[in-house]
């Protein structure tokens, strides 16, 4: 089934529907007289691609997902949890990773995606303010020879975070597999839980139906408000590409889940 997700998903990302379409509206207009519907495909293409690479359209397909947690402020006097979860009381801080590569030649701060980058300094950062806390680094080796949990903890070293303080995770491959195992670390206890914004929905429903108790601390907002436009947000772009590829995929990955009755 993992195998599975991961062959099929990537078919409905923009940029292979978008490749798609302009390849069979060439073909129908190269080799076939099939004209018109040549052009109505062709043309087709060229809208979807400029309204999913317009900021403010993938933007609209972005905020739902990404707000609809509140970030959790804990230097506000424990902002974002209830009276039941005060900040001394809890105990772990679970990261889901974003992507790695484990490359020799290049730095390990730089074999970590941007993503993961944020996530893992979220996760520095509450822990700082939570004494006695521990880290759990969630990810397996999906495509890499190391896991993904075990190249975060070299880069969590170099900020500081000592060995005694974090545990590994390094057999999960997806979301799914992370709420299982875990379950196994953390047991009926509250946690914070660590994610991109835009990915914090999917994980809480399933976290929450593997029956685990998270406490929701997204980060890494795509979405954010500027105070004055630039020119450049009146353009289409790959950033708008970008995101919209990520909320797709999110959403997709929602319906899969509530499809199977996960979520």
């Amino acid at each position: 089934m993992f195998l599975f997700k991961k062959i099929i998903a990537p078919l409905f990302s923009p940029v292979i529907l978008i490749l798609a379409l302009f390849i069979i509206g060439l073909v129908l207009l190269w080799f076939t007289r099939r004209q018109k519907t040549g052009k109505a495909v062709m043309t087709f293409g060229v809208i979807m691609l400029t309204l999913l690479a317009y900021g403010s359209f993938s933007n609209m397909l972005l905020v739902p997902l990404e707000r609809q947690y509140p970030p959790l402020m804990m230097e506000n006097a424990g902002g974002g949890l209830s009276s039941s979860d005060s900040m001394h009381s809890l105990k772990w801080i679970v990261l889901l990773g974003g992507g790695h590569i484990a490359d020799p030649e290049i730095p390990v701060t730089s074999q970590i995606s941007n993503e993961s980058l944020v996530r893992l300094v979220e996760c520095v950062r509450i822990h700082r303010l939570i004494a006695g806390s521990k880290i759990v680094l969630s990810g397996g080796a999906v495509y890499d020879s190391s896991s993904e949990a075990g190249t975060f903890a070299k880069v969590a070293a170099i900020l500081n975070v000592s060995a005694r303080d974090i545990v590994l995770d390094d057999i999960s491959r997806d979301t799914e597999e992370q709420a299982e195992n875990i379950r196994s670390i953390v047991g009926q206890d509250r946690f914070i839980l660590v994610t991109s914004a835009y990915h914090m929905p999917r994980s809480m429903a399933i976290f929450n139906k593997a029956g685990l108790r998270p406490i929701p601390a997204p980060t890494n907002y795509f979405v954010t408000e500027r105070q004055m436009k630039s020119p450049g947000d009146f353009y289409p772009s790959s950033m708008g590409l970008f995101k919209a590829e990520h909320a797709i995929h999110e959403y997709l990955g929602i319906l899969w889940f509530w499809m199977r009755n996960w979520i």
